[in-house]
């Protein structure tokens, strides 16, 4: 394994305790504790979102393609152009990790998946100007942040339950120190339903960069470690289903697996 990867960390919980652990060529070893040392296949272990989620922060509608495809859905304005960055808030009751099982309700007629960047807050920052903004960030991860979208309203006004939804919100497989990461700007985007390639962008089309992102929020509230601000997807959401196995990838970052389950065994 190269030196490059060891630093890299996740979250699990096995034998009765949580564990930090780092990849490894056969899943993955434990570090630290009474495992310290051991290695584990992935289907061995709960994977954990890979760092103590504080506040979720997410943000709707930060890729342009991504405001094409949902524009019929959308009270927009004129121009489709909006002043401020669409943002909300969810809590860490939301997350879970790799390889978990998120809920698919029956009764929806349209559930998709969104492949983003996570930004996890390492410093506090308050009135932080873009051009020191990274300098606050930890790291970085996967997420997969599903969306209900039989609830969305409108622009203006985000329905509660199309995005904060318990399990909603997988998170991993690791954390990513940020200096490993020279350009959040820069990174492939994919997502994989049962194998099939569906989503594809790349954070380069950001409509607001991480940096902007975390000058504007900074501006009226203060980010604290442990911090999460979801940072959008790009175009490519489709309806899954009970049963599907979805695959969100960055690159440099990892491939998240996560399967839906239904209101029946």
């Amino acid at each position: 394994m190269s030196a490059q990867t060891t630093r890299r960390t996740a979250r699990v919980a096995w034998g009765g305790a949580i564990h930090t652990a780092e990849p490894h060529p056969h899943g993955l070893r434990l570090l630290g504790g009474n495992g310290h040392g051991r290695v584990l296949a992935e289907d061995a272990v709960v994977w954990l979102p890979p760092f103590e989620v504080g506040t979720v922060i997410a943000l709707g509608l930060n890729y342009a393609d991504h405001v094409q495809e949902l524009r019929k859905e959308l009270t927009l304005n004129a121009s489709g152009a909006k002043e401020e960055p669409l943002v909300f808030l969810k809590s860490a009751s939301a997350c879970i990790g790799h390889r978990g099982f998120t809920w698919r309700p029956d009764a929806v007629s349209f559930m998709h998946y969104e492949c983003e960047l996570a930004v996890v807050i390492g410093e506090p920052a308050h009135n932080v100007k873009a051009a020191d903004a990274l300098r606050h960030v930890a790291g970085y991860t996967v997420c997969n942040d599903y969306a209900v979208r039989d609830h969305l309203e409108n622009w203006y006004r985000p329905n509660l339950r199309v995005k904060h939804r318990d399990g909603g919100t997988v998170l991993g497989p690791w954390f990513v120190p940020a200096d490993e990461v020279p350009d959040p700007q820069a990174l492939t985007l994919r997502t994989w339903v049962n194998g099939e390639l569906k989503q594809q962008g790349n954070t380069a089309h950001m409509v607001n960069s991480v940096a902007k992102l975390i000058e504007y929020l900074s501006g009226f509230m203060t980010l604290q470690p442990g911090d999460v601000i979801l940072t959008g997807t790009p175009e490519g959401v489709v309806n899954v289903r009970a049963g599907d196995e979805v695959i969100t990838e960055i690159e440099g970052l990892g491939a998240l697996k996560n399967t839906l389950f239904g209101d029946t065994p």
